[in-house]
């Protein structure tokens, strides 16, 4: 019994001891708990540093890297130097899979199909047709300074085979590299597209989505003086041309002055303003301006007492896209005037088009345009036929198509065109629907 009374008074004592020296204890684990925390953060603090020491050590490495790669593009540039005073310089990166020959890179585009209108239409007897047959030479010169070629075997716009001269200039890039700025000043002289609108870039056949245009279809070609560049989101281009349709004269020292000034408001949405006067052009010596509009060019309205005429434009542009698709939007004005003194000739012309493209799939898309021009005193304009180049005050058009690419080198296009009008008597412009099927490829 007394054993049992020592055994009990022992656990009441350890029991006590234990509830007095608990707090103790507690606090003996978290000044452990503590010192442990306090390590770990200066371990942390540690490999930060380290990590710190890395970062910057990646860093050394790769200016060095640059700065030897920099050296090796000079010793490669000092060597294409040396191959270029030899004659053999390799053609550039970037045309390599292309057919050159020597530095001479030669490219071409082309569409041919079948055309069929009503009978008021371009196409009345349902012909199978070349539609577009175009060669592209560029090469080198020196340094920053290319050469551009293009040679038209057809275009739509002819009505027969032959050879024309397209574009053709010396184009001097990147003017201002030496001031750090790359893209913002280049320069061209010579024979080349006036830059007004944003349609005139995408008319060819490869980049065109419908096989016909808009019935503005605004475009010239003109031998000048350009220049052109970007910087952040705008972009610009202004150009000086002789403003007449010959290519080796001018008729009157006055000179077309075309310009377009771009903004990209969003990776998906960009605008430009463009304006252009074609210059006093002379009725016997210029005949017609260098700008074709309607399916035809600027020409003189007045009497035979007219001896200059002259238009003016103004065109807003806005372009959109999303995944699959795009639209293209511009409206724009034209005014005319002459020196006639037998009578008021000047008109105003006002026209639009608004251009909506949908993939289906990554191949097939479907498109729609719709364009009109308005002249509310009458001028003469083309369209899709080959009558009625009468006096106008209205016509509209609306093409729908398909498209299946290929690949971005070959095309296969169908559409149906729905085009009608008034003439200034009152008369309606009807008849001259069209249904086209066309392949376009580039090489």
């Amino acid at each position: 019994m007394r054993n049992l009374y020592r055994i009990w008074k022992i656990w009441i004592s350890l029991a006590v001891i234990s509830f007095m020296f608990a707090p103790l204890l507690q606090g003996q684990d978290n000044d452990s708990l503590k010192k442990e925390v306090e390590e770990l953060r200066q371990q942390n603090t540690s490999l930060q540093q380290q990590l710190q020491q890395q970062r910057e050590m990646i860093d050394q490495l790769s200016r060095k890297f640059s700065g030897l790669q920099k050296t090796n593009d000079q010793q490669a540039g000092s060597i294409r130097d040396l191959q270029e005073s030899a004659g053999n310089a390799p053609p550039p990166l970037e045309k390599q899979n292309q057919f050159s020959l020597g530095k001479v890179v030669l490219s071409g585009e082309g569409a041919a199909g079948f055309f069929e209108s009503e009978r008021n239409g371009e196409f009345p007897n349902a012909a199978f047709r070349v539609d577009e047959v175009r060669l592209f030479l560029d090469a080198p010169i020196w340094n920053d300074v290319y050469f551009f070629g293009q040679i038209d075997l057809q275009t739509h716009e002819e009505g027969d085979y032959g050879v024309f001269l397209s574009e053709l200039y010396l184009q001097w890039e990147n003017l201002t590299k030496n001031w750090g700025q790359d893209g913002v000043l280049n320069a061209r002289i010579g024979q080349f597209y006036t830059p007004f609108g944003e349609e005139y870039q995408r008319r060819f056949a490869i980049d065109n989505p419908l096989i016909s245009h808009s019935l503005s279809d605004l475009w010239g070609l003109n031998p000048g003086l350009e220049l052109y560049g970007a910087f952040k989101h705008l972009n610009y281009a202004v150009a000086v041309q002789n403003g007449g349709l010959s290519v080796l004269n001018d008729g009157t020292a006055d000179k077309l002055l075309a310009g377009r000034i771009g903004y990209d408001v969003a990776p998906w949405l960009s605008l430009s303003v463009n304006g252009m006067r074609t210059g006093q052009l002379s009725v016997n010596r210029d005949f017609l301006s260098t700008s074709w509009f309607g399916s035809g060019f600027f020409q003189s309205i007045g009497s035979t007492n007219a001896t200059d005429f002259q238009v003016n434009l103004a065109e807003f542009d806005a372009d959109a896209k999303w995944k699959g698709g795009d639209i293209h939007a511009a409206g724009g004005w034209a005014g005319y005037w002459d020196n006639d003194v037998m009578g008021d000739n000047h008109r105003d012309i006002y026209y639009y088009y608004v251009e909506a493209l949908q993939h289906a799939t990554p191949k097939l898309y479907g498109v729609a345009r719709w364009s009109q021009i308005r002249a509310p005193k009458g001028y003469p304009i083309m369209g899709g036929t080959t009558q009625f180049f009468l006096p106008t005050t209205d016509v509209w058009r609306m093409s729908l198509g398909l498209g299946y690419q290929f690949t971005e080198r070959l095309v296969l296009k169908v559409e149906y065109m729905f085009e009608g009008g008034e003439l200034v008597s009152g008369s309606s412009r009807n008849h001259e629907n069209m249904f086209a099927a066309e392949a376009a490829f580039k090489f």
